[in-house]
């Protein structure tokens, strides 16, 4: 059996955070419905956490500095999401060139809430990945119990990532 392969979660992930850019285009006075989610005080901070983590550990995959959240751009949805294309053309960089050896590469890094952490190249990328997943679903539920739904479906199996 022939393990998930890095490029296809991260296409599925890339892809979902093209039809939520798409959406909130459509939709952009819902970045200042209030929210409780991850200290998020609006769907705007959310959306910023999200894209901010994406950035941030992509930058730490290739030992760059990592950029601080108020350098951030947070005005409208295109400046939101530069953020994420910033995240996706390094992720590709790094997924481009990472040889095993780079994957199993530890890093020690701080982050903003849970202390200094410990963790490979490919925890960490596994985890940039299932943070945002697991976000966008949040945000998902919440948007829709608004009466705001999404016209897409949001599972895997729904994807283009593979066949």
């Amino acid at each position: 059996m022939q393990a998930l392969a890095t490029e296809e979660l991260f296409s599925f992930c890339s892809g979902e955070t093209r039809r939520w850019r798409e959406w909130f285009k459509e939709n952009p006075s819902t970045l200042d419905l209030e929210i409780d989610i991850a200290q998020a005080k609006t769907v705007r901070d959310l959306v910023l956490h999200i894209v901010a983590v994406e950035l941030r550990y992509a930058e730490r995959l290739l030992e760059e500095p990592v950029t601080e959240y108020d350098k951030l751009a947070t005005g409208s949805v295109m400046e939101l999401f530069s953020t994420s294309d910033q995240a996706d053309r390094k992720f590709r960089h790094f997924l481009s060139g990472a040889t095993d050896a780079e994957w199993a590469k530890v890093l020690t890094f701080p982050t903003r809430s849970g202390g200094t952490l410990t963790a490979s190249k490919r925890k960490i990328f596994v985890h940039a990945l299932l943070h945002g997943m697991r976000h966008w679903a949040q945000l998902a539920t919440f948007l829709r119990q608004q009466g705001h739904k999404q016209p897409w479906f949001h599972d895997f199996i729904f994807s283009d990532a593979m066949v």
